[in-house]
């Protein structure tokens, strides 16, 4: 092989290793993973109602039914409230819930998680989030989806629909 051929083979190389790591690098970078957030947002109207009085009423599909079915036996000292609710109601509710909720393949451990912060797939999206932010008055916390996400109130968590606070 003459050398013109060995150099040109060479630049050739090197361009697609570069390329290749490039793209790598890009891809990584990349956790614009909305598919997950544009699932089908269910709606029931006692649910609406009754969670979204206080906060928004998270959808069905972040936290697995044992999880709903913890907090919803647990009504009486929700984080630091009391949301009891009549039977009939409660019934209602964690039927919902429980027939529309995630996999559990999202907890952290193997017993129910009350808080959809503690979540894997909640700590997985929001790793990039300074805790500066949820120090701002504005957002207050990690359970206060519509201060950041635009569309929460409708079920749209995409990354497209975010606007952080000043």
């Amino acid at each position: 092989m003459s050398s013109d051929y060995r150099n040109l083979f060479r630049i050739f190389a090197v361009a697609t290793l570069l390329m290749g790591i490039m793209m790598s690098v890009a891809h990584a970078e990349d956790d614009d993973d909305d598919d997950d957030e544009q699932a089908p947002v269910v709606r029931n109207v006692q649910w609406q109602n009754e969670c979204g009085a206080c906060h928004v009423a998270y959808p069905p599909r972040l936290l697995p039914a044992e999880s709903w079915r913890a907090v919803m036996t647990g009504l009486d000292k929700h984080f630091g409230s009391d949301a009891s609710l009549d039977a009939a109601t409660a019934r209602e509710i964690g039927a919902f819930l429980e027939r529309n909720a995630g996999s559990s393949r999202y907890a952290t451990t193997g017993k129910p998680v009350l808080r959809i912060t503690e979540t894997r797939w909640f700590v997985r999206e929001h790793d990039e989030v300074p805790a500066r932010v949820w120090k701002n008055p504005k957002v207050r916390s990690a359970a206060n989806c519509s201060a950041c996400h635009t569309q929460a109130e409708s079920g749209n968590y995409s990354e497209h629909n975010i606007r952080i606070p000043k």
